[in-house]
């Protein structure tokens, strides 16, 4: 007698397998898409800004403004508290501040520690992306593209998949 004489159809190895297979291609598709939209925003903040005539600021630049707001932050907590997920965020720091969008100083406590805040020049850009943001999300409601639930449950479904990342990363070793 075989191990899987009291399985059902669905449970029989070949079916199991498929069922991998399938949620295989479905997780690869959804990782693709997920890196996709994050450069479809970067475009998106690019044109914007390319149609405002702000050439000075990139768009990976402007959301790390964007995220920072109104928050006083060090250099390391702007990856902790999730602003900024680039590996090169001294030289985007240095450059913000260069250009004047950040104001930056010494921590009296810890002299190695610096702390960023937005510049009023910064804060204008903030805004730029935080209007587009606006109308980004009234133009999925009107266009019935995405509901109020079902973007829930897409953020969701996202944070469930970074908690699982998170986990792998952290129990790696």
């Amino acid at each position: 007698m075989s191990i899987h004489t009291n399985l059902g159809a669905q449970d029989k190895p070949g079916v199991v397998a498929a069922r991998q297979a399938s949620f295989m291609v479905s997780y690869l598709d959804a990782l693709t898409l997920v890196e996709r939209l994050h450069r479809l925003l970067l475009d998106v903040i690019k044109d914007e800004f390319e149609r405002l005539g702000l050439l000075d600021i990139n768009a990976v630049q402007a959301l790390l403004l964007f995220n920072v707001g109104d928050h006083e932050v060090t250099a390391g907590e702007l990856k902790s508290r999730g602003y900024y997920q680039g590996s090169n965020v001294s030289y985007n720091l240095k450059k913000l501040v260069d250009l004047g969008y950040m104001h930056h100083e010494r921590s009296e406590i810890d002299r190695r520690s610096v702390r960023v805040r937005l510049t009023e020049k910064g804060r204008n850009i903030r805004l730029v992306v935080a209007r587009l943001f606006a109308t980004h999300a009234e133009g999925l409601l009107d266009r019935q593209v995405l509901d109020h639930a079902g973007l829930e449950d897409i953020t969701a479904a996202l944070r469930r998949v970074e908690r699982y990342w998170a986990d792998q990363i952290r129990y790696i070793y």
